[in-house]
C-alpha cells in the first residue's frame, strides 16, 4: 500500500497538483496530457483509486479495465484523434517510472517518432495492450 500523499497520480486525480489540468474527470477515473508528449494526442487515463499497476489488476478489476479503455477511446475522438490509428498500452513492470495503473492513449501513430515507438512497441515485455491484459485476467480465472 502507498501513501496517497507520495503518488504523483494519487494527488493529480484529487486536484492537488495545480500544473496539471485534469481533461475529463468521471467518478472514479481521469484523464490528462502525458508531459512526454509521444504525439500530438498522448494522454493518460488514469483511475482515483490507487492501483500499483496492470500487472497486479485482479479478475475483480475487470470492470475498471474496460471502463478506461471506453473511456480512453471516447476522449481521444472528443478530441479529433482516430481510435483506429491510435496505440493502447500500459507500461509492464518493472518498466514504469509511476506506480499508479495509468493507461497511455497515443494518436497518431505516424507521429511517434523512432525512440518512441520502442518505448511504446506494443506486446512487448515493457508495453502491453489493454487485450492482453484482460487476456491474461481471464485466462487466471479459467485456472
Amino acid at each position: 500500500m502507498t501513501d496517497k500523499n507520495k503518488c504523483l497520480f494519487c494527488r493529480i486525480a484529487n486536484g492537488e497538483e495545480e500544473e496539471t489540468r485534469i481533461l475529463q474527470d468521471r467518478d472514479d477515473v481521469v484523464i490528462f496530457k502525458d508531459i512526454r508528449p509521444a504525439a500530438s494526442h498522448h494522454y493518460l487515463v488514469v483511475p482515483k483509486v490507487h492501483k500499483k499497476d496492470a500487472k497486479h489488476l485482479t479478475t475483480s478489476d475487470v470492470p475498471l479495465l474496460e471502463k478506461l479503455v471506453s473511456m480512453a477511446k471516447e476522449f481521444l475522438e472528443q478530441q479529433g484523434g482516430n481510435i483506429s490509428d491510435a496505440r493502447l498500452g500500459f507500461h509492464w513492470p518493472p518498466f514504469h517510472t509511476i506506480a499508479h495503473l495509468h493507461l497511455h492513449v497515443i494518436s497518431p501513430q505516424a507521429e511517434m517518432g523512432w525512440i518512441a515507438r520502442g518505448i511504446f512497441m506494443q506486446d512487448t515485455w515493457w508495453f502491453k495492450t489493454p487485450a492482453w491484459v484482460l487476456d491474461r485476467l481471464k485466462t487466471e480465472t479459467e485456472l
